[in-house]
C-alpha cells in the first residue's frame, strides 16, 4: 500500500476526534461503544485544544488522498501520564488500513520527532489485550505499571 506519513495540517485536527473513537481497544466479541462515548472528560483531554500547547504534536498516515491515521502527543494528565515533561501518545488507524505497517511507521516516526525535539521519554496506557501492545514493546516501550487489564509504558529517547 501507498501511503505517507507528514505533520497534520491545521484543517485536519478535527479528524483527531475521529481518530480518538478509532483508538478505543475494543476486545472481540465486545460492542463498540457509541461514539458520543468519547466525549467523556477523561477522553476529551486527549484532543480538546489540540495544537494550543507547544508541547503537542500529531502525524498522520495519507493512503488513497485521505487520511487514514493519526498518532499524536502531548503532555496531559491522562491514563498513561507519568510525569510532567513526558508526553503521552495516542494512536489509531481506521480498521482497513491496520495489520499494514502503517501504524509501526507512524510510531517510529514520533518517537524520532521527540527525540529531535528534546523529550527524554514518552509514555502511553494500553490495555494488555490489545495486540498493539507489542508493537509498544517492539518499539522500545516497557512496562511502568501493571493493574492487570491495563499497562502504563515508557519508551526512553
Amino acid at each position: 500500500m501507498n501511503y505517507q506519513i507528514r505533520p497534520i495540517h491545521p484543517t485536519e485536527i478535527p479528524l483527531l476526534k475521529d481518530f480518538l473513537y478509532e483508538a478505543i481497544f475494543i476486545p472481540e466479541g465486545v460492542q463498540a461503544p457509541p461514539r458520543n462515548s468519547i466525549d467523556d472528560e477523561s477522553l476529551q483531554v486527549y484532543i480538546r485544544d489540540f495544537g494550543k500547547s507547544p508541547d503537542d504534536y500529531c502525524l498522520v498516515a495519507e493512503a488513497d488522498d485521505k487520511v487514514v491515521g493519526a498518532i499524536w502527543s502531548r503532555i496531559i494528565n491522562d491514563y498513561g501520564h507519568i510525569a510532567d515533561d513526558t508526553p503521552s501518545i495516542a494512536i489509531s488507524l481506521y480498521k482497513e488500513y491496520r495489520n499494514q505497517g502503517i501504524g509501526s511507521d507512524l510510531l517510529k516516526q514520533m518517537l524520532d520527532l521527540l527525540k529531535e525535539k528534546g523529550y527524554k521519554s514518552v509514555s502511553l496506557s494500553v490495555q494488555k489485550a490489545n495486540y498493539a501492545m507489542k508493537m509498544y514493546q517492539k518499539a522500545g516501550f516497557n512496562i511502568l505499571s501493571d493493574d492487570g487489564e491495563e499497562v502504563i509504558m515508557q519508551c526512553h529517547l
